[in-house]
This record gives C-alpha cells, structure tokens and sequence, in this order.
C-alpha cells in the first residue's frame, strides 16, 4: 500500500521538472524575459504542487482512516468490550492486520471469561465454607474475606479488603500467630479464646501461599460448639456418676450397718431395709430415665411414626394418674380447654411419649407446688399447632436458671429435688420428646407465684 504513495509523489516531482525544463528551454529559445518565464512558471508549480498535495492528502487518509478505526477498537477492547470486530479496508496488509487482530480479541475474551469465571467459582466456594478464610499480603493488608471469616471475628469483609488485619481485629494471639507464619517457612497452628462477651473457641491456621508468593492465608473454624458439648458430656459423666454413685453408697454403708449386727434388732433392721429399698429403687428409676433418654434422642435422628392423638384424652389420662399424689398434698387440679377450642381436637404426636410429657411435667409441678394450691392443664389449638400449657402455683424459678432447666441433672434447688426423689432428667426427656415430635417446648415463671410449661405440636393437615 505505501509503494503506491511513493510512487505518485515520485511522478509529481518527475512531471513538475518536466514542466520547469519545458518552460526555461521556452524561455531561451524564444528569448522572452526571465520575469516573463517565473510568472508563467511559477503558477504551474504552484497549481502540480497543489494537485499534488491533494492526492498525498487522498492516499493519506486512505491510509489513516483504516488505522484509526483500529486504534479505536483497540481503546474498547482495552476497557474489557471483547465483542469488538475489526472489519477495515484498504489492501492486503490491513487486511491480513485486522484478521490478526480478531483473532488476537477472541482469544482474550474466551481467556478472560476463564478468568472470570475461576474466580466467580472460587469466591462461591471461599464464600460456601463454613469455615472463616482471609488472604492477605505480606504487610498484612486484607486482599479478601468471606462472610464467615467476618462472623467469626467481629468485622464487615467488604470494608476489610485493602486494610490491615489489625485493623479489623485485634486479638493479640491470633496477631502473634500470623506474625510467625509469615517470618517463617511453616504453617501455623492453634486454638484461640474469643474473650467477648460471649465466650468462642477457635481453631487457626496460617500459611503462606505457594509459589514463591508473599501472601498467606488465614482459616478460621468455630469449636465453640463442638467445646461446648464435649463440656456437657464430660458433666454429663460427672453427674451419672454422682447420681448412681449416691444410692449405692447409701445401699453400701445399709448393708454394712446390718452386716455389724443392726440384723438382730428388728427396729433398726426394718429402717435399712426400708432406705435399702428406697435407694434400689431411686437407682431403677435413674436408670430408666437414663434409657429412655437415650432412646428418645435416637428417635429424634430416624423419627416417630406420629398419629393423631386426642388431647383432651391424653390430659384427663394424665390427671388422673397423679390425681391420688395431688389429693394428698390438698392440690387442685383442673383441665380447661380454652375458648374456641374444637371438641375431639387432636394433635400430631406419640401417644406414649405425649403422655410421658405430661406426667413429667405433671410430676415435677406436684413436687414443687405447696399444698393447698393448685395445678391447671389447658389446651388450645392455633392454624398449624396444639399448645398444651401445665401451670402450677409454687414457688417459681429464677431468671437465672430458666435457660439452664432443659439440661440434664440441672436442679434450681440440688437438696430440695433429691429430698424429692427426681432424677433432674424429667425435663431433658420432655424437651427431647417435644423435639422427636416435630414440636417443641417454652417456659416462663414468676417467684413466688408458679411456673409455666408451654409445649406446641404439629396438627394434622
């Protein structure tokens, strides 16, 4: 393309001399005046030098017009705008240059989209973990977070990014973890107390990223449960073997009293016989309670096979039960089905673990209720639930212990509730009951005035 623009100003030049030597030899041969020759030979130049620049301008833009619509497409596709195509004319070479550059545009597009789509991949899976990960650079400013990482340590992920760590959080071991990964070839790791106001145990591990890169990476996993439950089971244990260790040192030093000779009066014999039996059958009673707990939390996991029960059979049943302990205490005890209650209402529920429900709740509510007062079961039912409510008229518990007496062997008061003979299992079994059921259980009270036990089940569709 550019040997024809050479090639034209080449024949202006010739053509222009041409003309000039034309004119002189004019001049010489017909002896006119050289003022005469430069007035008539300087208009022609002028004019083939115009002509002239006029096809250097038309080849010109011939040439520029395909090279800037390139540059322009060039500037779209570095602002990310892939699906640009060059289509110029002009010759074989921009021909051959634009087909280059086509080709050159679809290749960073598809690469691009990788890129895009790896790292929209990896910050869904990062973002998915249920552990807490933070990349940062080596003078430890934030280059990412996930949302689980920003719940674990108090801080907003997004405003994170770009600032120091210790800016988002501050607690001193964790800072002194990082610092020794980074200063050292090998990863790092240890369990952390969050000492906020809620307590939480952490497991941390920090490493440097691999290929020779100065960044790292911090992931954080939450073992404030999993510390948590191995608590409970290790009270658990402690109390199991509190509370079975209790009777048999009374059954114990019983048979060891009459083994000494307390056999040979009747009086005495018949006393620890008496308080042998009571402790054998206080552990029979632990025991069952124990199994049954057991049993009901593997039911919780397979499921009961729920029917429907009628409520106001299941109360009266109950009530009647507990009725002779009640009389004796001078305890009333009332059933109402509240207004607006259907008759024969029924409730999605275990017939034998609705009634296990009921007498604990009714058995811990006569244990705790002073005589002379009295015990009322209601029942309502609301568009998707039956509410049974056990209110009793003793002496309350304290705010304090109200989160607490779901657990097992928690006792408001541990003399008063072994002068009692509980167990302290009878509400863990009411709440894991409530629970198998698809239902679940509330409490509120009031010192000194009573208590009251909530428990919501499914109804039938």
């Amino acid at each position: 393309m550019f040997w024809r623009l050479y090639l034209a100003y080449l024949g202006l030049v010739v053509l222009t001399v041409i003309v000039v030597g034309v004119l002189i030899l004019q001049r010489t041969r017909d002896d006119i005046a050289f003022l005469d020759v430069a007035g008539q030979v300087i208009p022609g130049v002028l004019f083939m030098l115009l002509v002239a620049a006029l096809i250097a301008f038309a080849f010109t833009r011939r040439v520029t017009r395909p090279l800037k619509e390139l540059e322009a497409i060039a500037e779209k596709v570095a602002g990310g705008d892939f699906g640009q195509s060059v289509q110029v004319g002009g010759g074989r070479e921009f021909t051959t240059l634009s087909r280059s550059f086509n080709a050159m545009t679809d290749r960073l597009s598809s690469s691009f989209q990788e890129i895009a789509y790896d790292r929209e991949l990896l910050r869904a899976i990062l973002s998915g973990l249920a552990e807490g990960v933070v990349a940062f650079d080596a003078q430890q400013r934030v280059l990412f977070a996930n949302e689980r990482a920003g719940a674990l340590l108090h801080f907003d992920p997004k405003q994170a990014v770009g600032r120091s760590l210790w800016e988002s959080t501050r607690l001193k071991e964790l800072r002194a973890l990082v610092d020794k990964a980074t200063g050292e070839s090998e990863a790092q790791r240890a369990e952390l107390e969050w000492p906020g106001p809620v307590e939480q145990s952490f497991s941390v591990y920090v490493s440097k990223l691999g290929g020779g890169s100065s960044n790292a990476v911090l992931v954080v996993d939450d073992l404030t449960e999993v510390r948590r439950l191995e608590r409970l089971r290790q009270d658990f244990v402690a109390n199991v073997s509190h509370e079975l260790k209790t009777p048999l040192s009374n059954i114990t030093s019983s048979v060891e009293t009459l083994m000494d000779g307390a056999v040979e009066d009747a009086n005495l014999r018949g006393l620890f016989l008496a308080e042998i039996a009571d402790q054998a059958a206080r552990q029979k009673m632990l025991i069952e309670d124990l199994l049954s707990l057991a049993r009901i939390e593997s039911m919780e996991k397979v499921g009961y096979e729920l029917e429907a029960v009628r409520v106001d059979d299941a109360v009266y049943n109950s009530l009647d039960r507990h009725r002779t302990r009640a009389e004796a205490k001078g305890l009333r005890l009332d059933a109402v089905a509240l207004a607006g209650t259907p008759p024969n209402l029924v409730a999605l529920a275990d017939e034998e673990g609705l009634a296990q429900i009921l007498d604990n709740l009714l058995d811990n509510a006569i244990k705790y209720t002073p005589d002379d007062r009295y015990i009322t079961v209601r029942w309502k039912a609301e568009p998707k639930q039956i509410v049974l409510e056990v209110e009793d008229s003793g002496m309350g518990i304290p705010d304090a212990d109200l989160p607490r007496i779901f657990e097992r062997f928690y006792r408001v008061d541990k003399a008063r509730a072994r002068e009692l003979g509980g167990t302290g299992l009878g509400l863990a079994i009411v709440k894991h009951l409530a629970q198998a059921m698809k239902g679940q259980v509330d409490v509120r009270s009031t010192l000194g005035e009573g208590t009251t036990f909530t428990v919501r089940l499914c109804r039938p569709e």
